[in-house]
C-alpha cells in the first residue's frame, strides 16, 4: 500500500489548541450544550491536536474537558466523541478493560483488538493499561480466558511480531508444511504449531506462507483452521489470518456485521471509527464496497441518526460510487481473492451420512406403528427419517411398499402437517423429485418465486439438472424447459432455459481463452444494455466454475473493477438476481447458501419454504461447509438462527427439532 496516508482525518490546518478550548468551553457553558459545534470541532481534529486541546483546556478552564464531555452528552454520541479524545493506546486499554470486567467476557473485541495491533500499538496499550488501572493486562487476560485461546492472546499481548521484510524462501516452505503437518496431515490438530507460526512470523513471510500452503493443502490456510480448530480459538486464528491478508478488509468486515440484522453493534462500530479514521479508512471503505452492497457511508446512514450518525459519517470522510475504480489496495485485495478461490479445493462435507446399523425393513415397520391407530408419533418418524441418508429413504419406501402394500409417501402426507409434513415429505423424495417440487412450487399460483428458480438452476450440476428435467416431465407431463418459457420472460427466460439444458462446459480453466473472456465482458460493459446482457450470459451460463474463476480473476487486470459490482450497477431485477448468483456460486457456493438461509430466515417472518428447499438439499451435500460459512459472515451459528426464528408458529417445535438434526450441531 505504500507510505501514502490512508486516513480520513488529518492534522487541522491553522490549528490553535487555545481557541478550540475556548469554543467548546462555551459551546457547553451554561443551560444545554452546542452538540453540532462540538461534533464539527473535534471530529475534524487528528488525535495529536485533540490532546494539546485538552491541554489546553485544563490549563485554561481547570478542568478535565473528558470529564465535561461525559457531563453534557449522553449515550452513543458521549461514548464515540469520548472515544475520540482519548489517545488511541488509552482508548484500546479501556475496551480491552470493558471486555473483561464484569460477569461475561467479549471474546469478539478482545480478538480485534489483539489481532489487529503492530508491536508498537501492542507495547503502548500494555503501558496504558497498566497506567490507567494500575493492573497487568496479560494478567487480567489470563484471568478472563482459558485454553488455546488464552495462549495465542498471551503470544500477541508480547507485541513481538517479527518485522523482517526479507523473506526466505526455504523457511516459507517449511512453516507451509509445518502448518499442514500440524492440521490437515494428521489426526488431531497440533495447536501449538499454529500458535507459535500464526503468532510470531512476519506479515510479508506468512502472506507467502499462506500461498505455499495454498498449493500444498488445495485449500486455503482459512479453511483448514474452520475444519481443524473450533470456538474462540478458531475466530481468533481467522482473525489472525483476515489481518496478515488484509488489515482493512478484515475491518469492513467487522463493520459490516456490526450494522447488518435488526440492532447495531454501536460499541464495535465506535471503536473502528474512532480507532482506524487517521490509518486506513479510505482502504476498509474501498474493501467494504469491494464485498457489500452498498457504501459504507450508506450503510452509516441508514443505520444510524442524529449528532451520532453525523460524526460517524464525517470520519468515514464520504461516500463511494458503487462501481467506480479500484483503489490499489482493493484492486489487489479483488484479484487476490479470485486467485484463492481458483487455488482452493474445498472438500465439501455434508451433515447426513448413511446410518450404520441400516435395515429397512425394521424402519418401515416401525414408520408404520408410528403412523397407526389414534395420534402421530412425530418423534419415531423425525428419528428414522432425519438420520438416513438419501438413497436409505429410497429402500425404506420401497420395502414399505413390498411388505406392508402401502405408499409411504401417501401415509406421511395424511398424518403430518404444515411445516413439518413438508420437510419429511422433502427429505423421502429423490434429490430430482424434489428439486422438480420446488421448481414447480416456484412457479404455480399467482406470482413466480424467481429467487428459487435462480438458485436451483444455478447451484445444481449437469447431471442433477438433467435429472432433475427428467423427474419434472414425469411428474408434471409437462417439460421443465417449456413451464419456465411460459411463466418467465425476456434475457430472465433465456438465462434460466440456458441453465436449465445442463450443459455448462465441465473443463478446467483454459488461461488463455480465460483472458478473451474477461476482454470481452469488460469490453461488453461499454456496451448498450441489451447487447451487455447477452455478451455475460454467453460466458456466464456456458463456462465450467474453475474457468469462470480464473476470467472473474482477470476482469479485476483488464476493467480495474469488480464483476459483482459491475452487475450490480449495470444490470437491473431478475437478471441481476441471477448473474450475480452465478457469481456468487462461483466463487463460494458454501457462503451462496449461507446467505439464502440468513435471508430466509432475517426479518419478520421466516421463509419456510426456502430454509426447507436449502436443508433437505444440501444436507448430504455441504451442509457443513454452509454452517461454517454462516457462522463466520453472521456472528451467529445456524443452529442458533434455527432455534430462535422457527419457534413462531411451530407449536410443537417437531419441524424445529428435524431441522436442528439436519444442521448436524452448533459450530
Amino acid at each position: 500500500m505504500g507510505k501514502e496516508f490512508r486516513g480520513t482525518i488529518a492534522d487541522h490546518p491553522d490549528f490553535d489548541a487555545g481557541s478550540d478550548a475556548e469554543a467548546l468551553y462555551n459551546a457547553m457553558k451554561g443551560f444545554g450544550s452546542d452538540k453540532e459545534a462540538i461534533l464539527d470541532l473535534i471530529a475534524s481534529r487528528s488525535n495529536a491536536q485533540r490532546q494539546e486541546i485538552r491541554a489546553a483546556y485544563k490549563s485554561q478552564f481547570g478542568q478535565d474537558l473528558i470529564d465535561d464531555l461525559k457531563y453534557e452528552l449522553t449515550g452513543k454520541f458521549e461514548r464515540l466523541i469520548v472515544g475520540l479524545m482519548r489517545p488511541p493506546a488509552y482508548h484500546d486499554a479501556k475496551e480491552i478493560k470493558d471486555a473483561i470486567k464484569g460477569a461475561g467476557t467479549d471474546e469478539k473485541c478482545l480478538i480485534e483488538i489483539l489481532a489487529s495491533r503492530t508491536n508498537e500499538q501492542m507495547q503502548n496499550l500494555v503501558a496504558a493499561y497498566k497506567d490507567a488501572y494500575g493492573r497487568d493486562l496479560e494478567e487480567d487476560v489470563i484471568g478472563d480466558t482459558s485454553g488455546h485461546f488464552k495462549k495465542m492472546l498471551v503470544v500477541l499481548l508480547q507485541g513481538t511480531r517479527e518485522e523482517d521484510d526479507v523473506v526466505s524462501e526455504d523457511l516459507v516452505e517449511q512453516d507451509a508444511q509445518d502448518l499442514y503437518d500440524a492440521g490437515e496431515a494428521q489426526w488431531g490438530t497440533d495447536e501449538a504449531k499454529f500458535i507459535m507460526l500464526l503468532g510470531n512470523r512476519s506479515v510479508t513471510h506468512l502472506q507467502l506462507v499462506f500461498d505455499e500452503y495454498q498449493k500444498i493443502a488445495e485449500k486455503s490456510i482459512e479453511d483448514s483452521i474452520k475444519s481443524e480448530l473450533s470456538g474462540d480459538f478458531e475466530t481468533l486464528m481467522l482473525a489472525v489470518v483476515q489481518c496478515i491478508r488484509s488489515k482493512p478488509m478484515f475491518y469492513a468486515r467487522r463493520l459490516y456485521k456490526s450494522m447488518k440484522g435488526l440492532g447495531t453493534a454501536d460499541n464495535t462500530l465506535i471503536r473502528i471509527m474512532v480507532c482506524r479514521s487517521e490509518i486506513d479508512m479510505l482502504d476498509i471503505r474501498e474493501c467494504f464496497r469491494l464485498r457489500y452492497e452498498k457504501s459504507l457511508y450508506n450503510m452509516i446512514q441508514d443505520d444510524t441518526s442524529g449528532d451520532y450518525k453525523r460524526t460517524l459519517l464525517k470520519l468515514c470522510g464520504g461516500d463511494d460510487d458503487i462501481a467506480g475504480e479500484f483503489f490499489p489496495e482493493a484492486a489487489q485485495i479483488a484479484y487476490k481473492m479470485w486467485e484463492i478461490s481458483a487455488m482452493t479445493k474445498v472438500q465439501l462435507r455434508g451433515t447426513v451420512r448413511p446410518y450404520q446399523n441400516f435395515d429397512p425393513a425394521g424402519d418401515a415397520q416401525a414408520l408404520r406403528k408410528a403412523m397407526k391407530g389414534f395420534g402421530t408419533d412425530e418423534d419415531t418418524i423425525i428419528d428414522i427419517v432425519a438420520h438416513r441418508s438419501n438413497a436409505q429413504r429410497q429402500e425404506i419406501r420401497q420395502t414399505f411398499k413390498s411388505l406392508l402394500g402401502r405408499d409411504l409417501m401417501a401415509d406421511l402426507k395424511s398424518e403430518l402437517s404444515k411445516n413439518l409434513e413438508r420437510l419429511i415429505l422433502g427429505l423421502m423424495m429423490t434429490p430430482a423429485e424434489f428439486d422438480a417440487k420446488m421448481m414447480k412450487k416456484a412457479m404455480e399460483g399467482a406470482g413466480t418465486d424467481e429467487h428459487a428458480l435462480i438458485e436451483i438452476l444455478v447451484t445444481r450440476s449437469n447431471q442433477e439438472i438433467q435429472e432433475m428435467c427428467s423427474a419434472y416431465q414425469d411428474a408434471y407431463k409437462i417439460s421443465l424447459e417449456d413451464a419456465l418459457a411460459s411463466d418467465t420472460s425476456g434475457h430472465f427466460k433465456r438465462i434460466l432455459i440456458s441453465l436449465a439444458q445442463g450443459a455448462r462446459e465441465e473443463d478446467p480453466a483454459d488461461m488463455a481463452r480465460a483472458l478473451e473472456d474477461a476482454q470481452e465482458l469488460a469490453d461488453a460493459c461499454n456496451a448498450d444494455s441489451g447487447d451487455m446482457e447477452d455478451k455475460f450470459m454467453s460466458i456466464l451460463c456456458t463456462r465450467s466454475f474453475p474457468h469462470l474463476r480464473k476470467v472473474f480473476q482477470e476482469f479485476v487486470r483488464c476493467s480495474n473493477k469488480d464483476i459483482e459490482q459491475i452487475i450490480k450497477k449495470e444490470m437491473s431485477g431478475d437478471v441481476k438476481n441471477a448473474m450475480f448468483a452465478i457469481v456468487r456460486s462461483v466463487k463460494n457456493q458454501p457462503s451462496y447458501f449461507a446467505d439464502r438461509l440468513y435471508k430466509a430466515m432475517k426479518g419478520l417472518g421466516t421463509d419456510n419454504r426456502a430454509l426447507i428447499r436449502i436443508m433437505v438439499s444440501r444436507s448430504e451435500i455441504d451442509l457443513f461447509n454452509i454452517r461454517k460459512e454462516f457462522k463466520e459472515t453472521h456472528d451467529a451459528s445456524l443452529h442458533e438462527f434455527i432455534q430462535v426464528e422457527t419457534f413462531v408458529g411451530d407449536t410443537s417445535g417437531d419441524f424445529r427439532k428435524t431441522l436442528l438434526i439436519l444442521c448436524g450441531g452448533e459450530d
